[in-house]
């Protein structure tokens, strides 16, 4: 999801949406107010009324300057703002203690022109920053600066797993699995690898069971990669197009100056290299006296093929992948996905004359516009290695596994029952896939229905 969003301070502004990255994925940056946290206790709306001569309420912010625009937010519950520089010199002054009237004041003389108040505190509002009028002050609780400033668990780990003596034996891991896949080239993948066994069943249980620390040890290097810098994390279960992912959410991560972000955001893939590193020596030490691959051998290959696919599936940028969040990252764009997607569905339409169809692009940011220009290209690149890589390996495998099936039930009496319950229970398990993803569909559309509707922030 794309950090919240806020338009220059004395412009008032109107609606826009976003979401997160992938399973082997990305961890989605900053909070999307569309999809605001569900907390406990009372909520500041835009509706509520303050007084022009009394200092508002907020919460103790952070900021983070980056370029024209300054980061603000709630490290206590990873809500996050992306304001011009004189819009967060407004919500200094307030935070300060000055009143809305005393800073519309300020502004004017500043600027030589007037800000709507109540927009901007009705957006502030919107992100959560508004204390209710009935609380205590920060200093008497405390407790949002003790959430923030206190360590996070796991931080030493994190530190450790990406030390320099850590990194130079990821080095000489990776080095030595390369020169051994030289010198060996059977250890290169290959889809015929994903068949160590003539029992389907065996095949996709295997690669499912062994898929899932796979995945959680490349969500864990993005957390832990986080929480060395202190950020916490949490991990849910998503789709994205027909793959079922895990999600890793450092929403903090936006409050993290930009050249500090690029670490847990590759973090994973990095993991998923060791991982197939790991295996290809495995699978070259455990060989049979002949040469040949021993049993575990031939499993140890079959996963590093699995994950190398995982590897490629992230230049499918159009689902946001990890490489996705790198390149936003790095441009500093702040919904380049959803620009990208809504520029090239206006160039279609212009050049099919359908100029009814076109796509309102004042709430897109303009880092984003810029890029969209080239970027939308990559998400068609995205397409074509996805269909790419889902033709070179996928189709081969399900063409065999299928044949192989059909040939079993239709064999007659040659086929033994071990043979018709192995190609039962995988044709059971392909079809239980199918349905945890229309599941998960119908979960994201009634998410969607329930969002919270903002009138004042560009989510």
């Amino acid at each position: 999801a794309a950090p919240t969003r806020l338009p220059p301070a004395a412009t008032p502004t109107h609606p826009a949406p976003t979401p997160g990255g992938p399973g082997g994925g990305p961890p989605p940056p900053p909070h999307d107010s569309s999809r605001p946290h569900a907390r406990k206790g009372p909520v500041v709306t835009a509706s509520a009324g303050y007084d022009p001569d009394r200092p508002l309420p907020l919460h103790q912010l952070v900021y983070l300057a980056d370029g024209e625009e300054v980061t603000v937010g709630r490290p206590d519950i990873d809500s996050y703002g992306i304001f011009p520089a004189d819009g967060a010199e407004i919500v200094r002054r307030l935070e300060a203690g000055a009143t809305p009237r005393d800073t519309a004041a300020w502004y004017l003389d500043e600027y030589g022109e007037s800000v709507d108040m109540d927009d901007v505190i009705a957006a502030l509002g919107e992100l959560e920053f508004v204390r209710p009028a009935d609380t205590a002050e920060p200093a008497e609780t405390g407790a949002a600066a003790e959430t923030a400033t206190a360590p996070v668990r796991w931080q030493r780990l994190g530190a450790a797993l990406f030390s320099p003596p850590a990194w130079i034996a990821y080095a000489a891991l990776t080095a030595w699995a390369l020169v051994v896949m030289f010198r060996r080239p059977d250890l290169a993948p290959t889809y015929n690898h994903v068949f160590f066994t003539d029992y389907y069943t065996v095949v996709q249980a295997a690669l499912f069971v062994f898929a899932i620390p796979q995945l959680l040890l490349h969500e864990a290097f993005h957390a832990l990669a986080g929480r060395r810098l202190g950020l916490r994390s949490t991990l849910t279960i998503g789709r994205r197009l027909y793959f079922i992912v895990l999600e890793t959410s450092l929403p903090g991560l936006v409050a993290v100056p930009r050249r500090r972000r690029y670490l847990p955001i590759l973090a994973g893939m990095l993991a998923d290299v060791l991982v197939m590193a790991v295996l290809t020596l495995v699978a070259d030490l455990t060989r049979e006296p002949s040469g040949a691959f021993s049993f575990g051998g031939r499993v140890c290959l079959a996963i590093a093929f699995a994950v190398l696919i995982r590897v490629v599936w992230q230049f499918s940028f159009y689902l946001r992948t990890d490489l996705y969040v790198l390149i936003s990252t790095a441009l500093g764009c702040v919904d380049l996905h959803d620009t990208a997607k809504q520029y090239l569905r206006n160039r279609v339409n212009r050049l099919l004359g359908r100029t009814g169809h076109l796509v309102d692009e004042s709430g897109w940011h303009e880092t984003d516009r810029r890029t969209a220009r080239w970027y939308s290209w990559l998400i068609v690149v995205g397409y074509a290695v996805s269909i790419g890589s889902f033709a070179l390996a996928a189709v081969p495998i399900g063409y065999r596994m299928l044949v192989g099936v059909l040939g079993r039930f239709t064999g007659g009496g040659e086929v033994g029952w071990e043979e018709l319950l192995d190609s039962a229970v995988f044709s059971t398990l392909v079809v239980l896939q199918f349905v945890i993803i229309a599941w998960l569909m119908i979960r994201d559309r009634r998410n969607r229905r329930a969002q919270r509707r903002l009138a004042h922030v560009i989510a």
